[in-house]
């Protein structure tokens, strides 16, 4: 991460998530923006066409019509992506679906509802290196 301030992909369909999560982005972590995107099948073409190399990506497991596994698998298999820091975002935060996360590429996880007192320093740590697996 060459700048100040980190660069987040949230990929969600809920609009009340969706607005929770910029809230947490733009007022409480200062970010100039939050990038959201949609499961689609040209959903590496949309992180490229928005001209900046995020630091870490966010994404809901339980979206459609892509789930987060299979937007996973879409950035894992671009070269340009597949090093990037994949968090997963969601409300099932049984120990099968963590599990399922670990094995199946992530970074880490995030339960919903955010957090947003912890949120940012998760962020932060996710940006660090860390795996955050944040299921409380």
């Amino acid at each position: 991460m060459n700048h100040q301030k980190p660069i987040l992909v949230y990929v969600e369909d809920d609009k009340n998530s969706i607005l929770v999560m910029k809230m947490v982005a733009e007022r409480v972590m200062g970010l100039p923006t939050l990038h959201v995107l949609e499961s689609r099948a040209d959903f590496v073409q949309q992180v490229r066409d928005l001209g900046v190399m995020p630091d870490v990506f966010m994404l809901d497991i339980q979206i459609k019509p892509y789930d987060g596994f299979e937007l996973l698998s879409m950035l894992r298999g671009d070269p340009q992506y597949d090093k990037s820091k994949v968090i997963a975002l969601t409300a099932s935060v049984t120990n099968e679906e963590i599990s399922l996360l670990k094995s199946g590429g992530f970074d880490g996880a995030i339960a919903k509802p955010l957090n947003i007192e912890i949120f940012p320093d998760l962020i932060a740590k996710i940006i660090n290196g860390e795996q955050v697996w944040y299921i409380a």
